[in-house]
């Protein structure tokens, strides 16, 4: 555990987990750009069909959108290397409009910096890890979170792994999350779940805005 002081008052909730795109960083549009790049060889239906899964599973791997696409939308087998060939690929393509300081969600940002000596935070995304802790480094979001995990290694897995090695309690942790796909890895993890920016997710707990978020 590291050495910051915590000025929790009021609340027992101690740990944030944060996904990244949608939550801190608006990258979604890049990536569905990216992919369309990446998959420019491909039909004007396939790729639409794609694209509705791109935006439905936005805490999903690149590596596992990009084994969709071939699994279920061409119907064909993708080894692991070709994966893990055309994901370099894909992140050649988006570099270029990753790192835009108007692309990060000012909202939840302003609460990160506020808060960070209140809680432990935690990211735990979808992106690819080093993709990710590039951006984190590039804004100076680095210096907020303990630790910064992304793909390939699945996000309960890192919720999982995160909660035993600080011997957190999950009665005291939350995971803030976009998608259907952050609540199931807090579900499967026992931890409490708060959606944003997904009108979808309002049947669960929801924080329409950080300015309205009291703990």
């Amino acid at each position: 555990m590291d050495n910051r002081e915590f000025k929790i008052q009021n609340s027992k909730l101690k740990t944030i987990f944060w996904d990244f795109d949608g939550v801190i960083f608006n990258g979604m549009k890049i990536k569905a750009d990216g992919f369309k790049e990446l998959f420019s060889g491909s039909s004007k239906e396939q790729i639409e069909k794609f694209l509705e899964f791109h935006y439905n599973g936005g805490g999903v791997p690149r590596f596992d959108k990009i084994r969709y696409f071939y699994n279920n939308i061409l119907n064909r087998e993708i080894s692991h290397d070709m994966v893990n060939h055309l994901a370099k690929r894909f992140s050649d393509i988006i570099k270029k409009n990753l790192f835009k300081r108007d692309n990060l969600i000012l909202d939840s940002v302003t609460f990160i910096e506020q808060n960070y000596k209140r809680f432990y935070f935690h990211i735990v995304s979808g992106a690819e890890h080093n993709e990710l802790n590039a951006i984190c480094k590039e804004f100076n979001l680095d210096k907020f979170f303990i630790t910064i995990n992304g793909s390939p290694t699945r996000k309960d897995i890192l919720i999982k792994t995160i909660l035993e090695q600080y011997n957190y309690k999950k009665d005291e942790s939350i995971l803030i999350g976009d998608s259907i796909t952050d609540y199931y890895a807090s579900a499967k993890n026992g931890i409490e779940f708060y959606g944003y920016n997904n009108q979808e997710l309002k049947r669960f707990k929801y924080i329409e805005s950080f300015k309205k978020f009291n703990i």
